[in-house]
């Protein structure tokens, strides 16, 4: 059993921006340091972020304007990282903060599902959510021709309330609300988006989902905040290898659209 969300549904929304926000600190600098919050929906969008990195308002209103559209009112609320956890990661990349992780090799209903929800999204790229439990395959997708989908999918339960809206615009959108869809069986304490590598809820996680899918097996890791290895490997290791997999996808941005899968 498992839910997809598509990247325009509005805690997608959200994280893509935070997704972004992440990406423009990186080119500010190369192991920037970067935590975004972004609540967004009903025309306002509230953005705090905790970062060494200065990012003007209108950074963050071109961000916003791109992924969510013009209509929002903007709440930015930039802080300066705390100088306890800066001083954390001086002179050595270490654990940014305590977590638990586990990573699961994906399953077939997993990358099937996955796989419906990207082939509708390219003709419907608004708000959609899917899920697939066995053979019971609900798809409920915004702004779109219910009978049509139907014809597509004529097993499945489509829009059972009928033709809808939906997006940002009608309900609201929280960074990390939707880490099932992200992460599939995976299990965390933290959140993937809003926040640079030195964070081990997103190098960790990255590192253990990537490591699952090659031993085809449960990776379980743990971390206290200043740790220099996790599971025996360096954590600069680590970071490293969340490093090239988000430059694989295209950037922190396009790594919120879908998460892990």
């Amino acid at each position: 059993m498992i839910e997809k969300v598509n990247p325009s549904h509005p805690d997608k929304v959200a994280d893509r921006i935070a997704g972004a926000l992440v990406d423009l600190a990186y080119t500010k600098n190369y192991n920037a340091r970067m935590a975004a919050e972004v609540l967004i929906g009903h025309g306002l969008c509230t953005i705090i972020t905790e970062t060494s990195e200065h990012i003007d308002h209108s950074e963050v209103r071109a961000i916003v304007d791109r992924i969510a559209g013009p209509k929002y009112k903007l709440r930015y609320v930039p802080n300066q990282q705390d100088k306890h956890l800066a001083k954390n990661q001086s002179g050595k990349i270490r654990c940014g903060d305590n977590g638990i992780f586990k990573g699961t090799p994906l399953t077939p209903e997993q990358g099937q599902l996955a796989d419906i929800a990207r082939e509708i999204y390219k003709r419907y790229p608004t708000d959609g959510k899917y899920i697939l439990d066995g053979s019971r395959l609900i798809i409920c997708q915004s702004n779109a021709k219910t009978k049509d989908l139907k014809k597509q999918y004529p097993d499945a339960i489509v829009n059972p309330l009928g033709d809808w809206t939906g997006g940002p615009g009608v309900d609201t959108g929280a960074t990390n609300r939707k880490l099932g869809s992200d992460m599939g069986d995976s299990v965390t304490g933290g959140g993937l988006h809003g926040k640079d590598l030195s964070k081990a809820d997103v190098s960790v996680n990255i590192w253990c989902w990537c490591q699952a899918q090659t031993k085809k097996r449960p990776i379980e890791a743990s971390c206290a905040i200043g740790d220099e290895s996790v599971n025996g490997v360096p954590f600069e290791e680590i970071v490293e290898v969340a490093r090239r997999y988000i430059q694989y996808i295209g950037g922190f941005e396009k790594f919120a659209e879908w998460g892990l899968f």
